[in-house]
């Protein structure tokens, strides 16, 4: 009998995953249906489960709280998605949500292990038989905690900073390490021995407590500082190459406990947990801008201050992730590594542990979904293991094409042109490629979404990386800003000798940032960062074949092995996922061409 479990994840990066006896039938954040970058609450994907099943045996839930905090449905009661499931027939709506112990229910509450879940996303994508897992975020789940510090001996919440675990099949995630962070009164940092029953595991972990912000806290602290969103640290992370060393800004990590451990310092960083975290700016005077300044609404990453604070703040906090990862190994013997959380999105960080940890024998498998958008997946491919005890070790994600199947005709694709006043032509790679290096973007749209933030040639924009000016114009037309970098997918039989790959065979989920070979950058001057580095996909016919093809007939007519390719929208805007997205993107940019390869067409729209 077919068994179909059904997760989502609730907060920020919000998404629904669906399995079929174990196996993705899709994964999708509620982003790419309603149109909201980074949205919670995902009620639109779950309406998506209709689309291929009337019933689900499971109804998994992630978040950071517990299911019965959420809203609650009028009159009836419940929480809202348990409720929402229960309307459209999905479940039986008798049970009301429990976790897993215990007896049989319908509706699993996974809130209380938000990082396990991030942990579970990432091992059974990795394609080891085990593994250590290390999980560095904002703000996990909300764990109270009795604190019996000097004067202090009541309840205070904490929430999950860091974690480490064991990994193994079918379901066995111990936990070994965990730090917890909040906002006080509990001074100092306090080390402790925690009775692990309350996960159902033997034994004891080690807790770090504190009243500072965790390593991702921090680095959320300096997006805000630069001007940006918290959520936004992939900003902070382009901006940080157009710094320096700054003997004037303080350390933002310091030692603890004597030494025995790392963690920020509250007297530069500020935790305001759950949210984010403060640059205390107020106290530093190379940090403090002036109010007039302020008010004179300067770009503040044009300011030294601002460059040379992100500069410092991606430098450090890699460290720290380092050292955790080897305190990782240490603690497991396990030298097998994945990492996850929103951290590991880091593309600049993870390239850069390579040679330590290759060095030690240590291999990295980095989640490509380690937003909390992961978490849902996590959720879902731990409750298929956790109830059929399947010990089947899942292969490696080489690829992540996770959407839903478009099966469009041609008259849809024509109406959908039609209604933006666009021009359909036929078109092959031979010519999209002519178009490409006539100095136009030419979107591409086919197949299943990529599942994650990375665009991987399925909804993506592309150029001629050849151009000098490409960066800023493309960034312009975008309208994203000046200093953010693109990336390149290149054919894997060219990667090795384009880039430092430093041991790695492929990267097909575009998770590092690598530095060039000799003689490259001034080849593809568009899609080399200012401190020489490119964020690269390599690209295999058995992986995408019609993307494969574009890049080989790109290259057959340049001699450059490799394509600009960015994500498929506007700046503030999710990645496109149906066609009508697509075509309106063009409808409302300067972009005027979109490729639709699985059908020999190219929508043309002059603006």
């Amino acid at each position: 009998m077919t068994q179909w479990i059904g997760a989502i994840t609730r907060g920020h990066n919000g998404g629904a995953v669906l399995l079929k006896d174990g196996e993705l039938v899709f994964a999708i954040e509620e982003e790419r249906l309603s149109r909201k970058k980074y949205d919670g609450g995902p009620y639109a994907a779950m309406i998506k489960f209709l689309d291929y099943t009337d019933k689900l045996d499971y109804l998994v839930v992630a978040h950071t709280q517990p299911l019965e905090e959420s809203s609650r449905v009028d009159f009836s009661g419940g929480d809202v998605y348990t409720g929402l499931a229960r309307k459209l027939g999905l479940i039986d709506g008798k049970d009301s949500a429990y976790s897993m112990e215990g007896k049989h229910r319908q509706v699993i509450d996974l809130s209380h292990i938000h990082h396990k879940l991030h942990a579970a996303c990432a091992f059974y994508r990795s394609g080891f038989e085990s593994a250590t897992a290390v999980i560095v975020d904002g703000a996990g789940t909300f764990i109270p905690m009795n604190i019996n510090a000097g004067l202090y001996n009541e309840e205070f919440m904490t929430w999950e900073c860091e974690s480490i675990f064991t990994c193994n099949y079918p379901d066995a995630f111990k936990t070994l390490y965990k730090h917890q962070g909040g906002n006080g009164p509990y001074p100092g940092t306090h080390v402790q021995q925690i009775p692990s029953e309350r996960e159902g595991e033997e034994g004891f972990h080690e807790l770090v407590l504190d009243d500072t912000a965790g390593i991702t806290k921090a680095y959320e602290a300096v997006t805000q500082y630069c001007g940006f969103q918290p959520i936004e640290a992939g900003k902070t992370m382009g901006l940080a190459p157009y710094g320096k060393p700054n003997k004037d800004i303080p350390p933002i990590y310091t030692d603890g406990n004597g030494g025995k451990w790392r963690t920020s310092d509250r007297s530069v960083i500020i935790p305001t947990y759950p949210n984010a975290a403060l640059v205390n700016d107020g106290k530093y005077d190379y940090l403090h801008s002036s109010q007039d300044l302020l008010n004179s609404k300067v770009d503040l990453t044009t300011l030294e201050n601002r460059r040379d604070m992100a500069y410092a703040v991606q430098a450090e906090s890699q460290e720290e992730v380092l050292k955790l990862i080897f305190k990782a190994v240490e603690m497991t013997g396990n030298k097998n590594v994945v990492l996850s959380g929103g951290y590991a999105l880091n593309c600049v960080a993870n390239y850069w542990y390579l040679d330590k940890l290759n060095s030690e024998g240590i291999k990295l498998y980095v989640e490509p979904v380690s937003s909390d958008a992961g978490t849902a997946l996590g959720a879902a491919l731990l409750t298929y293991h956790s109830l059929t005890k399947d010990k089947t070790v899942r292969p490696y994600a080489e690829t992540i094409y996770e959407g839903f199947e478009y099966h469009l005709s041609l008259n849809e694709i024509t109406e959908t042109a039609e209604k933006y006043n666009a021009n359909i032509k036929d078109c092959d790679h031979k010519q999209a490629v002519e178009t490409i290096r006539e100095k136009n973007i030419v979107a591409v749209w086919q197949g299943k979404s990529e599942n994650g933030p990375r665009a991987l040639g399925n909804r993506s924009l592309l150029f001629d990386p050849t151009f000098e000016d490409g960066k800023d114009h493309v960034n312009r037309v975008k309208r994203r800003e000046y200093f953010r970098p693109f990336a390149g997918s290149i054919l894997l039989e060219h990667a090795h000798d384009w880039f430092d790959m430093k041991g790695m065979e492929q990267s097909p989920h575009m998770m590092y940032a690598m530095d060039c070979k000799e003689g490259v950058a001034e080849k593809i001057p568009s899609i080399i960062h200012v401190d020489g580095t490119c964020r690269i996909q390599t690209v295999t016919q058995q992986q995408n074949k019609h993307y494969y093809d574009i890049i080989k007939e790109f290259y057959n007519q340049t001699g450059v092995p490799i394509i600009f390719n960015t994500s498929f929208n506007l700046g503030g805007e999710p990645l496109v996922e149906t066609l009508d997205d697509a075509v309106r993107t063009l409808y409302n940019s300067e972009i005027e061409y979109l490729y639709l390869p699985e059908f020999g067409k190219i929508i043309e729209l002059k603006n």
